[in-house]
């Protein structure tokens, strides 16, 4: 697994998010993903209802994902994050999923945000700011 990651938190398969087939749905890596980025941003210092109640929402716009191995009920794994800048209002958060322990990539995912207040696209400052305080290290939940 990539070093490199500025956050990781680690997950546990619920019984629950499994199909008839005995593997996560599709649809539940999302929310793994989701939870993960939240969990990243607040240990970045960024409070999504703060911002809702100041007008300002953080959307997502784009998700593409690469299914690799599947995961199964009471399988732990890692979601790491990358996030950066792509032009004046776009993130990108590059999050992959791992098995544990033995690192075996499940998915590779990228996800698209902007801010929107509104209605319209704008840049936080705060969260630029944030999340480039965030780049020097790896946390991990």
């Amino acid at each position: 697994m990539d070093t490199r990651y500025q956050y990781k938190i680690e997950l546990l398969v619920r019984d629950y998010e499994c199909d008839l087939q005995g593997v996560v749905n599709n649809a539940n890596y999302q929310h793994y993903l989701e939870h993960a980025r939240h969990e990243f941003m607040y240990s970045a210092g960024i409070d999504f209802a703060k911002l809702h109640d100041e007008g300002t929402d953080l959307i997502v716009s784009r998700v593409e994902l690469d299914y690799k191995f599947p995961l199964r009920s009471r399988d732990r794994f890692v979601v790491c994050i990358n996030a950066h800048r792509e032009g004046r209002l776009r993130f990108v958060l590059e999050q992959d999923i791992y098995l544990l322990p033995d690192e075996k990539l499940v998915l590779a995912g990228k996800v698209i945000a902007v801010a929107l207040k509104n209605g319209r696209p704008v840049v936080v400052e705060e969260v630029v700011q944030a999340l480039e305080r965030h780049k020097s290290g790896v946390s991990q939940v």
